[in-house]
């Protein structure tokens, strides 16, 4: 059935603008912190001899129609401070930041200004040992941590000690199957990117299984990003995910996961329901149109290809993360295969006062299924 009921208060997205590109390199996942400052965390590389010179956290500040950077944390390697394979980035009450390194299988710490403090993890399927571990997140001083290849979710405290933990390998309600992504609700439920299942499954606080929302489409295979990339649109069966990476959930309840090997950002209501799909509508970043400034002739070269090229630089292409910016009501997608992201204002009105809205700006809006 529709979403819209005659004089009740719906939601809507608009695009509002994409922030990124050059310096940026296979950008993993964002945190947010106070006064508009984002961490966002690189994990490509850009030299062609093979060094990692971009493997790092970039601190910026976004104002509404993009970024400036403030610094950089981190560096490749293995030493204190640095990592090899990061996957995920948090940020504590007193901003203090945590980045998972799958590779290394620790979380290292940095305070606000990007001094390193600590680092801690042991590679293991004991308590508090990790395995590949991927999404981070943080509540009351207690970090939740997906410990991806030994298919659960462990509890820690800010500094590693063991606190519990839930799920176990398989497909059946509450077990996992090389999770993912990781986000907590208002309400301190946790959702998790159940990424091998293809679905997304929300647990209480302690651990109870409460729900699971979602299923294979596409085959479960990597059939849409081999073979179309993000160059073009193609069907997708709505309401089904294909590797799922992330996952968070705003204050309204509604639930955002990035699609990973479908190309998309699914929303679906609090009980589960699909609603809308983000394909991408980039348009330049401020970064990339100060580059280009330098060189009208590169603009007007670019704007002639994308008229006549089928080549679709909007389109989100392999996206790994999504944030809800709870102050400015707004989600911002980490677009990983193009070094970017994309920014959609979450509108919450009158759906009678909004009609024309919706038709001239081609906001996106949804029906639940």
């Amino acid at each position: 059935m529709a979403s819209v009921l005659l004089g009740v208060t719906d939601r809507f997205f608009t695009y509002s603008f994409t922030f990124g590109g050059p310096g940026f390199r296979i950008p993993m996942d964002l945190a947010l912190a106070p006064d508009d400052v984002i961490y966002v965390l690189n994990r490509g590389y850009e030299h062609p001899q093979g060094r990692n010179i971009n493997c790092r956290v970039k601190m910026i500040k976004l104002d509404d129609d993009g970024e400036e950077l403030i610094t950089h944390i981190g560096s490749f390697g293995s030493k204190p401070g640095e990592f090899l394979w990061p996957i995920s980035i948090a940020v504590d009450k007193d901003t203090n930041v945590y980045v998972c390194d799958e590779f290394l299988n620790r979380i290292t710490i940095w305070n606000k200004d990007g001094e390193y403090l600590s680092h801690w993890g042991t590679h293991g399927s004991g308590d508090g040992e990790l395995d590949g571990p991927s999404g981070l997140a943080i509540r009351d001083d207690i970090l939740f941590v997906v410990d991806s290849e030994n298919h659960r979710v462990q509890k820690l405290t800010l500094d590693g000690k063991y606190i519990g933990q839930f799920g176990s390998f398989g497909d059946g309600p509450g077990q996992l199957n090389n999770p993912w992504g990781i986000g907590l609700d208002k309400d301190g439920n946790v959702f998790v990117a159940d990424w091998r299942n293809d679905r997304i499954q929300s647990f209480s606080a302690e651990g109870e299984w409460l729900a699971s929302f979602g299923k294979p489409g596409t085959g479960g295979d990597t059939s849409i990003i081999r073979q179309h990339g993000g160059i073009r649109e193609v069907p997708r069966p709505l309401g089904e995910f294909n590797r799922p990476s992330g996952v968070c959930v705003d204050n309204d309840g509604d639930i955002y996961v990035a699609d990973w090997l479908n190309n998309r950002v699914q929303v679906l209501t609090p009980d589960g329901r699909f609603f809308t799909q983000f394909t991408g509508n980039a348009g330049l970043s401020k970064m990339a149109k100060e580059q280009l400034g330098v060189a009208p002739d590169l603009i007007r070269q670019r704007n002639l290809a994308m008229q006549t090229s089928s080549v679709e630089e909007k389109l989100l292409w392999g996206p790994m993360a999504v944030k809800f910016d709870e102050n400015r009501r707004r989600l911002i997608i980490a677009d990983t295969s193009r070094y970017r992201f994309q920014v959609y204002q979450k509108n919450t009105e009158s759906v009678l006062t909004n009609a024309e809205t919706l038709t001239t700006q081609g906001a996106y809006k949804g029906l639940v299924l």
